[in-house]
């Protein structure tokens, strides 16, 4: 006996419970028929056939259905790769929309479309069932289900970001209890949530934790995709965090945004609309390939049996189609309004707004910008992709901000030793030459991608062999040192060398203008022995040590702390405007570039890059609050100096009223005198100034 199936709405997308039962829709504009696949405790499977509307929405209303019922989709239609149509109803697929899986999607052998030869003509693969490998949909209820969440709003100006990813940052965590390690809860635990606000951090920006899926040839390898850049669905959130897969992911992840937001701290999630875990044209087919290859995907238009390539991946998100676009919009509008996430980073961002022939459309971003929803939260792009002409720091606009790679690579070439004086005080100064403001800069100096802070300072090269790719994987542009040994030393004076630096490096990030980003565990030393691509790397080489006894990582995580309690305290730091380069003689409103000889630097001081001391004067400036009579609250002039030398430099105080300067912040100390102080060598010193003394 067949179930009854009523007409449904075409809107919106995806599984919604409502009445007696549940309206389930999905987008196929070249399928000839689709059936929806429902399936009991035991797996055994219904197929009930929906009805299509011209505009290529399929859709049925099927009473009877209730919450938690699993589910997926076989699509049936042409079968022609040399034409970009890959319809096959052996596969069951998963819907873009779904709310939550019931399992993991290992894609391995068995969901492949191919066999050796000519993978996309033999079919001896495309004809079996793929229902027993592919996980489920679930149906649940849409919204916010939780209780009142206060969102905390946090200004761009006053934000530090802590990128992190959800397993390595809880799973050798002390302080969370053992069964919440990896997890949602785990990261939503005091111990952790202590930990960020002892840093200052009021935003935590998490590595992808939509439903993600490991790419097959890692399998062999023993690994997985661990950072989680491969997506399968991009509105559900990863079973992989949460203490089943029977739909608590949401619940669970629900919390630890309520739990975080008490506490003051913003979610940030690390978006990837740029392609999906399905890669190459011998890759699985377990979504949109199998819905409607030709509208999610961009194909080569010389042979439409392969994809167009920006991202590195495999494939690239047709971005500039009407449904693959109402995809992203939609499952972005989910994460605001169903788990009140504040904001977004988009991973290789230029790679969605391009047409199939590499053009830079802005209709998507333009379109996020004017969502009532999207508008509110924070856009955070990485400006570059793969694709010709895809370095685009500083092409997003005043709405976004944006990585500052220029950033992390000159503040990483300077303590290394390289002439970049100049370039180092536009970067200190919010990146004028590249962004309209400094809110627009997301400043770095580390991320999940590349070396951690102690492998900067103690790798001159990558160690990537674990990844079994003969190292051949990660980028070769570190901008590190070893300082005279590659890897870890029992040499005292090395080692002390590269806590001074690590500790120079925080510092800067910490007073220069824009929005500090610290990468999880660099507060604490975290080493991944050299390996610049831990992508696959699920284990303690990736996850951050926790070593109350390690007394490198707490003087280190002192440091960090004090450094941004700094940034904290003073407004100084976090201008919401570009300094405008007027001389000490035109008045005390904007920064000024000071000498050793306590002189303002000249125009033909800049072409001096091989010397690498300097300082940077920041005067008063006002706190968003008033004294008991009204008038504004001013922070304290500061003078940062920074020595990028090996040897101690002697620096004069720019003259001034009278007073005095007192040590605000250093990296090793340092004793002002009544002229000047000596900065140490490889150092960083913030003044304070102190007015009416001697």
């Amino acid at each position: 006996m067949s179930r009854e199936v009523l007409p449904g709405q075409s809107s919106p997308l995806g599984a919604t419970p409502g009445g007696r039962g549940v309206n389930f829709a999905v987008f196929s504009e070249s399928a000839t028929r689709v059936e929806l696949c429902l399936f009991d405790g035991a797996n055994r499977e219904e197929r009930i056939r929906l009805f299509r509307e011209p505009a290529g929405v399929w859709h049925g209303y099927v009473p009877g259905v209730a919450i938690g019922q699993r589910y997926g989709y076989r699509v049936h239609g042409p079968y022609d790769p040399q034409h970009g149509e890959r319809h096959n109803p052996a596969k069951l697929l998963v819907d873009p929309y779904a709310r939550a899986l019931d399992g993991p999607c290992g894609c391995g052998p068995e969901l492949h479309g191919y066999t050796v030869g000519h993978p996309e003509l033999d079919l001896s693969w495309d004809h079996r069932d793929s229902a027993p490998q592919v996980p489920k949909g679930i149906v649940l209820e849409p919204g916010w289900g939780i209780g009142p969440d206060p969102r905390p709003h946090t200004s761009w100006a006053d934000t530090v970001i802590y990128e992190a990813h959800v397993k390595g940052l809880t799973m050798l965590h002390p302080g969370v209890p053992p069964e919440l390690r990896g997890t949602y809860l785990g990261l939503a635990s005091p111990a952790v949530i202590e930990h960020l606000l002892s840093l200052g951090v009021t935003a935590l920006e998490l590595l992808p934790v939509a439903q993600s899926a490991a790419e097959p040839h890692l399998a062999p390898h023993g690994l997985s995709n661990y950072w989680g850049y491969s997506p399968l669905v991009f509105g559900a959130p990863d079973g992989r965090f949460a203490s089943g897969w029977d739909g608590r992911q949401v619940r669970e992840f629900q919390t630890m945004v309520r739990e975080l937001h008490a506490a003051g701290i913003e979610v940030l999630l690390d978006v990837v609309y740029n392609h999906t875990v399905e890669g190459n044209q011998l890759g699985p087919t377990v979504s949109l390939r199998g819905f409607d290859n030709a509208a999610y995907y961009h194909l080569a238009g010389d042979d439409p049996r392969h994809y167009v390539d920006f991202t590195g991946c495999g494939n690239t998100i047709n971005g500039v189609h009407p449904r693959a676009w109402q995809l992203i919009l939609d499952s972005l509008r989910r994460w605001v309004t169903d788990f009140h996430v504040d904001g977004f980073r988009f991973d290789l961002a230029p790679a969605m707004l391009r047409d199939a022939e590499g053009r830079l459309q802005r209709g998507l971003l333009n379109a996020m910008e004017q969502d009532p929803t999207l508008g509110k939260v924070k856009l955070i792009a990485e400006p570059w992709d793969a694709g010709y002409g895809g370095y685009l720091v500083g092409g997003f606009g005043p709405r976004w901000g944006e990585w500052n790679g220029p950033y992390r690579d000159c503040v990483r070439r300077f303590w290394r030793g390289d002439p970049v004086r100049g370039e180092l005080a536009s970067r200190l100064a919010g990146s004028s030459d590249v962004f309209g403001g400094p809110e627009s800069s997301v400043n770095f100096v580390t991320c999940h991608d590349g070396f951690t802070l102690r492998d900067l300072v103690s790798y001159d090269h990558k160690h990537n062999e674990a990844n079994g790719e003969e190292n051949r994987d990660g980028t070769d542009a570190n901008y590190s040192c070893n300082w005279g040994e590659e890897g870890p030393t029992a040499d005292p004076e090395r080692r002390a060398r590269r806590l001074r630096l690590m500790r120079c490096m925080l510092a800067t990030l910490a007073v220069s203008q824009g929005v500090p980003m610290l990468s999880h565990g660099d507060e604490l030393g975290r080493t991944q022995q050299g390996n610049n691509n831990a992508y696959c790397q699920d284990g303690p080489l990736s996850w951050v040590a926790w070593d109350p006894d390690d007394a490198e990582a707490q003087e280190l995580l002192a440091f960090a702390r004090e450094a941004f309690a700094l940034r904290r305290r003073e407004p100084g730091l976090r201008r919401r405007e570009h300094f405008h380069g007027r001389t000490l003689a035109e008045g005390p409103k904007d920064v000024s570039w000071v000498r050793p000889d306590g002189a303002e630097f000249e125009p033909h001081d800049w072409e001096h890059n091989e010397r690498r001391a300097l300082g940077m004067l920041i005067p008063e400036a006002a706190i968003d609050a008033v004294d008991p009579l009204g008038n504004p609250l001013l922070g304290s002039t500061l003078l940062v100096l920074f020595n990028g030398e090996l040897e101690p430099q002697p620096f004069r105080y720019p003259q001034g009223p009278p007073g005095s300067w007192e040590v605000a912040l250093a990296t090793d100390p340092a004793e002002p005198g009544g002229f000047g102080l000596e900065l140490p060598g490889h150092s960083v010193i913030v003044l304070r100034w102190q007015a009416g003394g001697a």
